[in-house]
């Protein structure tokens, strides 16, 4: 198993944190684990990703041009990264910030409404959860266990309350990828 992905979007929604959750999860899985971040000195607003490979099997790089899976928060990331998907991979988007959607015919385009959901679960903060449960459901690169494993050990005790809003999300996020929401 390989899963080399990139999550994209602005600061402030959490990208870093679903890809240091996903790399977390794949090392209490056993797995070899790749974590790169990459964002612009502005806190929040300025574009943020970071790379995520997780494999059964030694990584020979951090870099790579192509991914088995792109995350796009937003249309800026959707155009950088629509192209860097490899054919045959999976490109999942939040389709409530998207303008104009993907348009490849040769992915799997799994577009997640988790901005509008987020706000119906009262906390917008775990939009980036519904988006990692949407990954998870459709990419099986670990398991939903694991990553509530990897939220235990990556939050901060005094946020440790929020687990189960988080679970909640990420059970959402799955519900809304195998549901096969229509493309715009």
């Amino acid at each position: 198993m390989l899963e080399e992905v990139i999550f994209a979007g602005f600061g402030g929604q959490g990208v870093l944190s679903m890809g240091q959750v996903l790399a977390y999860a794949g090392m209490i899985e056993n797995r070899e684990v790749c974590w790169m971040p990459s964002y612009g000195p502005e806190m929040r607003g300025g574009t943020a990703n970071c790379i995520v490979t997780v494999s059964d099997e030694e990584i020979s790089s951090p870099i790579i041009g192509m991914f088995s899976t792109v995350v796009a928060l937003n249309q800026p990331s959707l155009d950088k990264f629509e192209a860097a998907v490899k054919a045959g991979g999976t490109l999942i988007y939040d389709s409530t910030n998207i303008i104009d959607p993907p348009t490849r015919t040769d992915i799997d385009i799994v577009p997640i409404p988790a901005s509008e959901e987020a706000v119906k679960m009262k906390n917008t903060k775990i939009m980036n959860m519904i988006v990692l449960g949407a990954f998870i459901a459709k990419r099986k690169a670990v398991s939903r266990e694991s990553v509530l494993d990897a939220l235990r050990k990556v939050l901060p005790e005094r946020h440790h309350h929020l687990i189960p809003l988080n679970e909640q999300a990420l059970h959402r996020g799955a519900e809304l990828a195998e549901a096969g929401l229509p493309v715009a």
